[in-house]
C-alpha cells in the first residue's frame, strides 16, 4: 500500500466559509482516514469483505449520528459538520461512507425524528459508539425507484405485529443489530418497524459477487412470520414521506461524500502527473493532462460551492427534497468523470491495488445508482421546475 499522501484542494478558499468547529471536525475524520482506513482499504477490497475493527473508530469520530443530540449519545453537530465528516470517509472508501451514512441517517435519524423516548433512549446511545449497528429495509425486489409498491406487510395480532416479505440491496444486513423496515399495514398505509437481530423468522443473507463497494457488506432482509413487538413501531410519521425523510438526509451526505472520492481522484492524478515522465517530461506539462486536471478542479469547486450552500440551507430548515437531489445527482456524476479521467491519466497503473481510482470508480457506480438513481434525480429536478411528474 502506497503512503496516504492526500492533499486537499481547496481552489476557490472554501476552508475561509468554515467555522473553527468545521474544521477540526474534518480534520479529525480525515487524520482518522489516513491512520486507520487508507493502510488497510485495498486489501479488504480485494477480498470483499467490511473491516470491523474500524467501527468503533467510527462512531469516535462522528461517523454515526453527528447531529443527532447530545442527550442521545450523538455529538449535537449541524449539518456542515456531518457532510464533512461524509467527505472524509468516503474520500477514504464509499463503502465505509455507506456504512456510516446508512447508520445515521436511515437508522439513527428515523428513530430519534419519527420514534418516541423510550425508543431513543433505548437504541440510539448505543448506535452512536457503534456497539449496535444498524440497517435500513425500503428496496425490494421488485420495487427500487417506486417503493410506494412495497408488498412488505404486517398484521395486527392482538399483542404483537406479524411481518412478512423481503428487502434486498440492503448495506450492513449480514451483521447488523436492528434494521429499520418500512412496510403496509393492513390498510395499505407504510410504517417504520424496528425489527431486531434474533427475532424468529430474520434473517439477513449476504449478496455476492459484487464488483462494486466491495468492503461494504450488502445482504437481503428476510420475514417470515416475524413476530414484533408493538412497542417497535415508530409512531411519530407515516406513509411513504416518513422514509423519503431519511433519504433526504441520506442523499445530503452522499452529495459530500462524492465530493471526498472525487478529490482523492484528483489528487492522485495530479501527483502522478508531475511524477510520471514520458518523452522527457513529466506528462503534467502536456496540454491534454492539463485540460484534464483543470477539469477536474472546476468540477471539484463547483459541486463544493453547491453542496456548502445547500449545508447552510439545511442548517437553517430551507433545504427542499429536489435540491437535495440536484445536489446528489451532480455530485456523483461529477465524481464518477472524475475517477475516468484520473484512471486514464494513469494508464495501466491506474486499474491496479497501488492506486485508489479504480476502486472509486467501481464504489461510485453504485453510489450512482442508490438512494435515487441518476435518472430518477433527474426526473425529480424537472417535476420541479415545470410541476409536471414524469415518472410513468
Amino acid at each position: 500500500m502506497r503512503p496516504d499522501l492526500f492533499q486537499s484542494p481547496d481552489y476557490y478558499l472554501l476552508d475561509e466559509l468554515l467555522s473553527d468547529e468545521h474544521k477540526m471536525v474534518r480534520d479529525a475524520a480525515r487524520a482518522w482516514v489516513k491512520k486507520e482506513v487508507s493502510p488497510i482499504i485495498e486489501d479488504y477490497a480485494q477480498r470483499a469483505e467490511f473491516p470491523h475493527q474500524i467501527v468503533k473508530g467510527l462512531g469516535e469520530i462522528g461517523g454515526f449520528g453527528p447531529y443527532i443530540p447530545v442527550e442521545y449519545g450523538g455529538a449535537g453537530l449541524d449539518q456542515i459538520s456531518y457532510g464533512l465528516i461524509m467527505q472524509e470517509i468516503e474520500r477514504g472508501d464509499s463503502g465505509v461512507r455507506s456504512t456510516s451514512s446508512v447508520q445515521s441517517s436511515l437508522v439513527m435519524y428515523p428513530i430519534w425524528k419519527y420514534g418516541n423516548e423510550e425508543q431513543r433512549m433505548k437504541y440510539l446511545p448505543k448506535l452512536a459508539t457503534g456497539e449496535f449497528i444498524g440497517c435500513f429495509g425500503l428496496t425490494e425486489p421488485d420495487y427500487g425507484s417506486n417503493p410506494a409498491g412495497m408488498v412488505t406487510n404486517y398484521k395486527d395480532m392482538g399483542d404483537h405485529y406479524l411481518l412478512n416479505g423481503a428487502k434486498m440491496w440492503i448495506s450492513n444486513a449480514p451483521f447488523a443489530d436492528i434494521a429499520v423496515v418500512w412496510a403496509k399495514n393492513e390498510e395499505g398505509r407504510i410504517h417504520g418497524l424496528i425489527v431486531e437481530r434474533g427475532m424468529e423468522g430474520f434473517s439477513t443473507p449476504e449478496t455476492h459477487n459484487k464488483w462494486s463497494l466491495r468492503a461494504s457488506a450488502t445482504g437481503e432482509l428476510i420475514f417470515d412470520n416475524v413476530k414484533v413487538p408493538k412497542e417497535n413501531l415508530l409512531p411519530n410519521k407515516s406513509g411513504l414521506g416518513a422514509p423519503l425523510g431519511c433519504l433526504d438526509s441520506a442523499r445530503y451526505g452522499i452529495a459530500w461524500g462524492a465530493i471526498g472520492a472525487a478529490m482523492d481522484c484528483y489528487d492522485t492524478a495530479l501527483r502522478y502527473s508531475k511524477e510520471r515522465i514520458q518523452f522527457d517530461k513529466p506528462i503534467g506539462a502536456t496540454q491534454l493532462q492539463q485540460k484534464k486536471l483543470a477539469e477536474m478542479i472546476t468540477e471539484i469547486t463547483k459541486a463544493q460551492l453547491l453542496t456548502w450552500r445547500l449545508g447552510v440551507l439545511r442548517n437553517e430548515g430551507k433545504a427542499t427534497t429536489a435540491q437535495i437531489s440536484m445536489a446528489k445527482r451532480n455530485n456523483v456524476d461529477m465524481a464518477l468523470t472524475i475517477a475516468r479521467d484520473a484512471r486514464q491519466m494513469l494508464g495501466g497503473m491506474g486499474i491496479t491495488g497501488e492506486y485508489s481510482i479504480m476502486r472509486h470508480m467501481m464504489n461510485l457506480e453504485s453510489v450512482v445508482t442508490y438512494e435515487g438513481t441518476h435518472d430518477i434525480h433527474l426526473l425529480i429536478t424537472g417535476m420541479d421546475v415545470t410541476g409536471f411528474p414524469a415518472f410513468k
